[in-house]
């Protein structure tokens, strides 16, 4: 842009028709971006012409989600449906300019002329123009066709993707509005880009194909209408792929952004990781939001696919939550460990298949939370997940009536060991009168260790498991001096009358 331009206008204009995906958040951000860097305007458009699949939830969703990766818009939500007015004066004026012609024909009529078609040697898909000539009156459940140049091309000027042309001659007459009278996509999308003055059409390349159709609606409505409204600015974004190159899918690959906001992947971590996707500014991977704003150039975005790589995703939001302050964690991790009624809490994604929460919230029931007890676990616990739904099953320990049983670290730890009864027994001695901090507890488990001849490390294990249920997590001392000497040792005579019924 020149510094001369009027501040852009552009427009992210999902439909509400599924859960928030990665690919459409992708967009908002870039559009959301542009419009920072230029002083514009960030405007909301929800495309709910498609009754049969709309639902009021998933327009909530994609609020919800832009307002959790702190990108609300500056204007909407504007509603598709509420430009019905608009859409119908456009209407009329494509019809008496004789830019639209009505059209009687049913698929099933199509497909069969396009079969008679390639058996007679021309392959051509598509409508074939039966009824451009016809004359048909509007109504009576009569589509309307836009009247296509057979000859010419239409250039769309991508910021993306350079100069690409379409040859009109490959573009069939194609519907505009349906038989009810109602404006489809591709015309509703071109007259509210006008009435909402929008200068910037920013979205994801599988968007490409109809963009000529739009241009070609854009300068009919402006001959029909005798306007000169200028053309909006285009930028088709790469396509987001899987692992194997495949473009995400909502049946095959973990696309919801209300997905990840569940299983605790940090907001400023998670609009870091989309900005990076088909676009760099040539730093660091952990970019601060301004050196974002400042640095982002549409034409600077890669044309080829971009890998939505989850690994990268987890390491980059584990980086983001190690530089919080404790306190901020400890805030982050809240809705994690001790979520309140009324608010947003983990449990409200459910998997489309199972209907089961992705993160079911914690264990313990409400009441046996201890803010204080978390807080003196809470700098080891951050050094140590990588996305806030780990939290839960590392501070279970605390907060569970009772130890929470793991099968295998039991009989690995316990069972098998022979040292291990004796081991439990020294720990319950010593434990009941040494000094009740990290360094005493470490230094009186240490001789514990060496009189039983085994390494430290070793013989932790079957302490830990008897008090923290498993053979892995947070540090034993750190975790023992958060619980408390009387649950402690509670926990450990548990262990070895497990081991030895009746004693």
């Amino acid at each position: 842009m020149t510094d001369s331009a009027p501040p852009p206008r552009a427009r992210f204009a999902p439909s509400p028709t599924g859960y928030f995906h990665v690919g459409s958040a992708r967009a908002a951000l870039f559009n959301w971006l542009f419009v920072r860097r230029h002083g514009g305007t960030f405007v909301l458009r929800i495309e709910d012409t498609d009754e049969e699949r709309n639902r009021a939830e998933w327009t909530d969703g994609i609020t919800s989600a832009l307002e959790w990766l702190g990108m609300a818009p500056d204007e909407g939500p504007y509603f598709q449906s509420a430009q019905g007015d608009a859409h119908g004066t456009a209407i009329e004026a494509l019809w008496e300019s004789g830019a639209l012609y009505a059209c009687g024909c049913t698929r099933e009529e199509i497909d069969g002329r396009t079969k008679l078609r390639a058996a007679a040697g021309d392959p051509t898909p598509g409508y074939d123009g039966h009824c451009r000539s016809l004359g048909l009156p509007r109504g009576d459940g009569r589509a309307l066709r836009f009247r296509t140049p057979d000859e010419g091309v239409v250039l769309v000027s991508d910021l993306v993707r350079g100069e690409v042309e379409f040859p009109q001659r490959a573009l069939d007459d194609f519907i505009c509005v349906k038989g009810n009278g109602k404006a489809l996509f591709v015309l509703a999308n071109a007259v509210d880009d006008r009435t909402m003055a929008i200068s910037h059409v920013i979205r994801g390349e599988d968007q490409l194909p109809t963009t000529p159709k739009q241009i070609m609606l854009w300068d009919a409505l402006n001959e029909a209408m005798k306007s000169d409204l200028a053309l909006p600015t285009y930028a088709h974004l790469p396509l987001l792929v899987n692992e194997q190159g495949k473009k995400l899918s909502k049946r095959r690959d973990p696309v919801a952004v209300e997905m990840y906001r569940e299983q605790g992947y940090l907001p400023v971590a998670f609009r870091n990781y989309l900005a990076l996707l088909g676009w760099s500014p040539g730093v660091e991977e952990i970019v601060p939001l301004d050196t974002l704003i400042e640095t982002f150039r549409l034409e600077d975005v890669q044309r080829s696919p971009a890998f939505f790589d989850i690994q990268k995703l987890s390491h980059m939001n584990g980086v983001y939550i190690r530089q919080l302050p404790v306190t901020g964690f400890i805030a982050a991790a809240r809705p994690w460990v001790d979520p309140q009624p009324g608010e947003w809490v983990p449990g409200g994604w459910r998997d489309p298949d199972t209907d089961t929460p992705i993160v079911a919230g914690p264990a313990w029931t409400r009441g046996r939370f201890e803010a204080a007890k978390f807080a003196r676990l809470a700098q080891v616990t951050q050094e140590r997940v990588a996305v806030l739904g780990e939290v839960p099953d590392l501070v279970d320990f605390l907060f569970l009536a009772e130890v929470p049983t793991d099968a295998s670290s039991w009989q690995k730890a316990i069972e098998r060991d022979e040292a291990a009864p004796g081991i439990l027994a020294a720990a319950l001695e010593a434990y009941g009168t040494c000094e009740w901090t990290i360094e005493e507890l470490h230094r009186v488990t240490l001789g514990i260790a060496e009189a039983s001849g085994k390494k430290l490390g070793k013989a932790q294990a079957p302490i830990r498991v008897a008090v923290m249920g498993r053979d892995r997590g947070l540090p034993l001392f750190d975790s023992l001096e958060a619980l408390g000497r009387d649950e402690t040792l509670r926990r450990i005579s548990t262990a070895l009358a497990r081991v030895h019924p009746g004693t």
